[in-house]
């Protein structure tokens, strides 16, 4: 524990915050409700707030552990190599550019809420992919390990399909521009990264054919 609040203490404060935030909210329907977004609210200049705060709360257990999960696989080492200020920039700021597009979409929806984490660990990360293309990863059901960059590209795509047949509170939206949101402010970050990826991309492409 120690390791992470000195390798990675915005990750780690993060990870905390959302947990405590999500488990009082579970316990207190009044407070959840509060901390949602609401478009129609937003678009209206009221409870601004809720573009953060919504993505401190979470569905239910399933949705926060697998949120929580995705957080511990890449957060941490994304801040190592990318920094502390610049980690607390790239979530902060794709977890309410992932939210705006919905909050223009459902403007005039006085029913609509979202909420969740997940524009945020989307960005977080694509950005990881932008370092490490082709790290691999278990994903059950999936008996074989896949390499990060396709990981993303199935990512999407579930996203795109779970968007469309949405009937929950999760902002499944948030998802593809929380993934877009991170590539772009990492590059903006750190515009090395560009021809790095294109080299690794390029480096595997010339092994496999070799």
């Amino acid at each position: 524990m120690e390791e992470y609040l000195t390798l990675a203490p915005v990750a780690s404060v993060i990870f905390a915050i959302t947990i405590i935030v999500t488990l009082i909210a579970f316990s207190n329907e009044d407070l959840h409700s509060k901390l949602m977004l609401k478009p129609y609210d937003v678009s209206r200049g009221q409870h601004i707030y809720t573009l953060i705060t919504s993505g401190f709360i979470h569905q239910d257990w399933m949705h926060l552990f697998f949120n929580m999960l995705s957080f511990y696989f890449f957060a941490f080492n994304l801040e190592k190599v990318l920094g502390h200020w610049q980690f607390g920039l790239l979530y902060v700021l794709s977890m309410v550019l992932s939210d705006l597009p919905s909050v223009v979409k459902h403007k005039n929806d006085l029913w609509y809420r979202s909420l969740g984490a997940s524009g945020a660990i989307s960005a977080v990360v694509f950005s990881k992919i932008l370092y490490n293309p082709f790290a691999t990863m278990m994903i059950l059901p999936l008996p074989i390990p896949i390499p990060a960059i396709l990981f993303g590209v199935l990512y999407l795509v579930y996203c795109s399909y779970a968007s469309k047949k949405a009937r929950d509170n999760i902002n499944h939206d948030a998802h593809l521009f929380g993934a877009l949101s991170g590539i772009m402010i990492t590059v903006l970050l750190v515009p090395p990264i560009v021809p790095f990826f294109f080299h690794a991309v390029m480096d595997k492409v010339q092994s496999l054919l070799h």
